[in-house]
């Protein structure tokens, strides 16, 4: 081959490499059949956060309302135990002979009877 048909040769593979490069790039456009899916996506998934912070809420409230009904327990429960340890003390044998003494009653054994509890 001479130089000038190898030159040539050269010139026409560079001109096709050049047409090859430019590559025409086009926008994808959404359909809308594609647009309604992605839409209807979108609200399903709004939809389901709003129910989830709706529940976590619901769970929120009844988890205070049982703590509050626990402590109103533990209050009453500790109320009771003083209650009753003050009656114990008011009803010993000892202070009921003291205050009957101090209102002048005396003991009579004939008129005492025994109870069984």
């Amino acid at each position: 081959m001479s130089s000038v048909a190898k030159k040539i040769q050269e010139q026409q593979i560079q001109e096709q490499q050049k047409s090859v490069q430019t590559v025409i790039v086009r926008k994808a456009k959404i359909s809308f059949g594609e647009m309604v899916l992605i839409c209807v996506l979108a609200i399903f998934i709004a939809f389901l956060g709003t129910r989830v912070i709706t529940n976590q809420a619901e769970i929120y409230k009844t988890n205070k309302s049982i703590q509050m009904t626990n402590r109103s327990i533990d209050e009453q429960t500790r109320l009771n135990v003083d209650l009753k340890e003050q009656v114990s003390e008011l009803s010993t044998y000892e202070r009921i002979w003291k205050k009957a003494a101090d209102l002048g009653l005396m003991l009579n054994e004939n008129n005492v009877k025994v109870v069984q509890e």
